[in-house]
């Protein structure tokens, strides 16, 4: 007969994690076929009624493409080789059957999906998960 050991084998097991997810802005907020930076991250310093931010706070690029299969992008908005916060100014195109964001400073392509650049397969933006609930949208972040 086969007993079940109480000790989980740490060789045998899947680690799944899921995302939490926190709004990130209102779907009011997106523009259609186009791109949309949002601040996310840590709020703990800001302050009621000021502008300043905080320092671990990062820009994401939101890109909302009704009629897709898939209507919501998120890649971080810093452009590494830009050194420059501008992705979501970019045009969006498809370029060898991928959906593509071009950074508008040097014309790079960075593929929508994952993130990779399309010319420079080292190089690469952070993706998220982005999902609407009602009026909505919620980032998927790994905590």
């Amino acid at each position: 007969m086969y007993q079940a050991s109480a000790k989980p084998d740490p060789f045998n097991s899947i680690a799944i994690t899921r995302p939490q997810w926190l709004p990130i802005c209102r779907r009011s907020d997106l523009v259609s076929n186009s791109g949309v930076c949002a601040l996310w991250g840590d709020t703990s310093s800001e302050k009621a009624g000021n502008t300043f931010r905080s320092e671990k706070k990062k820009g994401i690029a939101l890109f909302f493409l009704p009629g897709q299969d898939r209507q919501l992008y998120a890649v971080d908005n810093w452009d590494p080789i830009a050194q420059a916060g501008v992705i979501s100014r970019g045009i969006i195109a498809e370029l060898e059957g991928e959906l593509t964001i071009a950074s508008p400073l040097y014309k790079h392509h960075f593929r929508l999906e994952d993130g990779v650049c399309m010319e420079d397969a080292n190089i690469q933006l952070a993706t998220y998960p982005l999902a609407f609930n009602g009026n909505t949208v919620y980032i998927g972040c790994n905590k």
